[in-house]
């Protein structure tokens, strides 16, 4: 279960984040690709815009349900 206190810092502020967790398969990018970005150099995805509709809240969710080692997070703000 993903970590607040363990979240990247470039994480946009809001609801979803990803913490250290991250293994960068490329499932969240794949799948919510509006809102999920690599952090190239050290090898991990983050959430670099917030949902602002209703299809990107439904691909975010999905992306935090899918993630293999259940590094997004969703704080329910």
């Amino acid at each position: 279960m993903a970590d607040k206190a363990n979240s990247y810092p470039e994480n946009a502020p809001g609801k979803y984040y990803v913490d250290n967790q991250c293994i960068d398969c490329d499932l969240c990018r794949e799948t919510a690709p509006d809102n999920f970005k690599r952090n190239d150099d050290g090898g991990y995805s983050h959430v670099y815009k917030q949902p602002d509709s209703p299809e990107e809240e439904t691909r975010c969710k999905e992306a935090k349900e899918g993630c293999p080692v259940e590094a997004i997070g969703d704080d329910g703000a």
